[in-house]
């Protein structure tokens, strides 16, 4: 794409637009191509002995249910059968990782400039 905002004046600005609303329809088709996809490997759904094969701890199966009951995982219910997308499942594992010191001094650092109480 060439750059359109170089030199863009009242002559050339219906150009740009046409060539910019142009782009951004290509640019939903892709997605909306992308999103009919089949899902991915991280995709795929997990039945509870499944999961219990699958989480790092390796937890029974009266565990995954109290999770469940205190809504502590994702779950999806088909009847009576507990289903666990894949990609759920990682993203709440990674909501128990613990932030490095750095982390943490840099969150400080920051959280004291927006409220002006430090100058570093």
């Amino acid at each position: 794409m060439e750059n359109l905002t170089e030199g863009l004046t009242l002559e050339t600005l219906p150009k740009a637009f046409s060539q910019l609303t142009n782009e951004i329809s290509e640019i939903k088709r892709l997605l909306l191509e992308k999103s009919n996809e089949q899902p991915t490997e991280t995709d795929c759904w997990l039945d509870l002995n499944e999961l219990c094969h699958y989480h790092p701890d390796k937890p029974s199966k009266p565990t995954v249910y109290g999770w469940v009951n205190a809504g502590k995982i994702p779950v999806h219910k088909g009847g009576k059968k507990l289903r666990f997308l894949k990609s759920e499942i990682n993203n709440f594992l990674k909501q128990g990782r613990k932030k490095t010191s750095v982390e943490i001094v840099n969150e400080a650092d920051t959280s004291l400039k927006k409220k002006g109480g430090y100058n570093g």
